[in-house]
């Protein structure tokens, strides 16, 4: 569903604004680090957040990339998050780390903090550039 001429901002470490819908209808949009497993795109959540109990009382989400080589380049995937996956283990925030700083280990987990990764199914994406 992602144009192919689009993959190399899925594989880049830009950022990824995720919007969700608040608890009274308000949008609401933060950037996170994101990573693409060839079909969905996945990113990581403290059950502490606002975005995750968004996530738990509506699944829908919207998604920004934009090419930081280029700012008129952009991919916009809207979906829905079709699993929270635990990540107690931290091995996908640990690989963000690894991505997006080079280091092995995610240095700012605080410790009794509970991680999941959220999963998004791509339903439709507009782009530019």
């Amino acid at each position: 569903m992602i144009p192919d001429k689009y993959h190399d901002l899925l594989e880049s470490t830009a950022l990824a604004h995720v919007s969700t819908l608040g608890p009274s209808g308000e949008p609401q949009s933060n950037p996170v680090w994101f990573g693409w497993d060839g079909t969905h795109i996945r990113f990581s959540q403290t059950t502490k957040r606002q975005k995750y109990r968004n996530l738990q009382r509506d699944p829908r989400v919207a998604i920004s990339i934009v090419d930081p080589n280029d700012p008129y380049r952009y991919l916009e995937i809207r979906g829905n998050v079709i699993a929270i996956e635990d990540d107690s283990s931290l091995a996908f925030i640990n690989s963000m780390a690894k991505k997006y700083l080079g280091q092995e280990i995610y240095p700012w987990h605080i410790p009794g903090d509970k991680r999941v990764v959220v999963v998004v199914a791509s339903e439709h994406t507009s782009q530019m550039g």
